[in-house]
């Protein structure tokens, strides 16, 4: 179950697709990572805020499954479940065409908090993101 959840429209630009005329498949990991930067957002958590927060979220293990291309010009829907936050953080994402409702891509983010000034790795999500998470359960 998502502890939160988000949606974002993307249009496929030209220059994402490959001579096959289909989004190449690294483009999907950019996807993911804009949709993850959206949540952050959404979040009211940004990239900026972890780093204030002295952490940074490398991807620790990423799982994908392409079930159909997307092309240049398709409007699709990006959802993002973010799973947990501790002791990794751990998101799902689901890529959909807009008309149609079609899936076309799944994937999975595991992400592990490091302390960007030790390096060494923190297994607790830092107190800002917590408390957030927290007013959000209470909603």
């Amino acid at each position: 179950m998502a502890i939160f959840h988000t949606e974002m429209a993307k249009k496929i630009p030209f220059y994402d697709i490959d001579m096959m005329n289909v989004v190449w498949h690294g483009n999907y990991i950019k996807y993911m990572e804009e949709a993850r930067c959206d949540m952050f957002e959404k979040l009211k958590y940004s990239y900026l805020d972890m780093k204030d927060d002295g952490v940074a979220y490398p991807i620790a293990k990423m799982n994908t499954k392409f079930i159909r291309p997307a092309v240049f010009g398709q409007e699709i829907i990006i959802k993002t479940d973010l799973i947990e936050i501790a002791p990794a953080m751990n998101i799902k994402y689901k890529m959909f065409d807009k008309q149609t409702g079609e899936k076309l891509f799944e994937g999975e983010t595991m992400q592990i908090a490091i302390d960007i000034h030790t390096k060494e790795s923190r297994y607790e999500a830092p107190e800002r993101l917590v408390k957030i998470i927290g007013e959000i359960n209470e909603k």
